[in-house]
């Protein structure tokens, strides 16, 4: 996985793919056995967030897994949020996700949301009165104290417009390193890439499938039929064409699967090849599903679209 990876702004590097631990059902034995099976296959990149409620099952798995030497802590990358009711403190809120992983050190921090919440705000979908204004400048502070502090080796934002991305270059002392958003060919983050790549700034994609299975998501990437006779051609299937071209972009993508064949043959997404003419004909889909008056996937039907409305802009 060593050549799979990316060098971030702050010095350390990434790998391009991650597994990505939010579920539903938020079953803890369920997660520690596709954490354990997806470090046999290669995975090393682990996304949680206080909110997934995942970070005990998380640090568990690793944990075990460092205790009997299937890797070393220097070979994993955990990345975890700060939600938004910790916004007034980020070093607590970091410090209880520490707590909760069992670890020492997280190796990427994110701002899950530029949204602040009043403290005891807990709801994964923030009802509108638990929102309280945000100063950005006060919540960087605190995740450039965690950052001096070595309790986490990077720090970066989620959920982050190019505006805001502007804004807060305006006063950062260090600038993100990641900027972790939704990403896949029906929606491309072209304005955003570019704004990020200007700055340095790794573009990391969530849902980079479209979110099939979530309730607020969509097959209609994996469906499509440009997609799907561009596996056809390359022997390969959908999920691979649309993390490829995700990966083609200079992105990482964090796929969220616990099944263990589909987490192979994310994987597998490494081996496949597209030329020129296949990754411009993907990055027409976006255009051709607006002129056609075809709703995005994602952009109005995921719950944290009540978050969106409440910006000044949009991603």
């Amino acid at each position: 996985m060593r050549s799979n990876q990316v060098r971030l702004n702050c010095g350390i590097t990434m790998p391009l793919i991650g597994l990505g631990t939010y579920s539903s059902q938020n079953d803890r034995e369920t997660t520690e056995l596709a954490i354990h099976m997806a470090l046999k296959m290669g995975y090393r990149l682990f996304d949680t967030a206080k909110i997934y409620g995942s970070e005990p099952a998380v640090g568990k798995a690793l944990r075990e897994a460092i205790l009997d030497r299937t890797v070393e802590r220097g070979d994993i990358f955990v990345t975890s949020k700060l939600w938004g009711s910790d916004h007034h403190d980020p070093v607590s809120g970091l410090k209880q996700t520490l707590g909760k992983l069992g670890m020492e050190y997280v190796d990427m921090y994110l701002v899950h949301w530029p949204v602040k919440l009043k403290p005891w705000a807990c709801d994964a979908v923030p009802k509108e009165e638990d929102f309280e204004p945000l100063d950005l400048e006060s919540t960087w502070a605190g995740m450039e104290k965690c950052l001096e502090m070595g309790l986490c080796r990077c720090i970066g934002v989620s959920n982050f417009s190019s505006k805001k991305i502007q804004r807060l270059l305006g006063f950062a002392s260090v600038p993100p390193a990641v900027n972790q958003v939704e990403m896949h060919p029906m929606w491309r983050q072209s304005k955003l890439r570019e704004t990020c790549g200007e700055h340095k700034i790794h573009v990391s994609a969530y849902s980079p499938l479209g979110g099939p299975g979530n309730a607020w998501g969509s097959t209609a990437v994996i469906d499509d039929p440009l997609i799907q006779s561009i596996a056809l051609k390359h022997r390969a299937t959908p999920a691979q064409v649309a993390l490829k071209w995700g990966l083609s972009k200079g992105s990482s993508v964090i796929v969220k699967s616990f099944n263990q064949e589909r987490m192979k043959e994310n994987m597998g997404c490494f081996d496949l090849k597209l030329d020129d003419q296949e990754i411009l004909a993907i990055d027409k889909l976006e255009e051709t599903k607006i002129m056609r008056g075809e709703f995005l996937v994602n952009q109005t039907t995921s719950p944290y679209r009540t978050i969106h409305d409440l910006w000044d802009d949009e991603i």
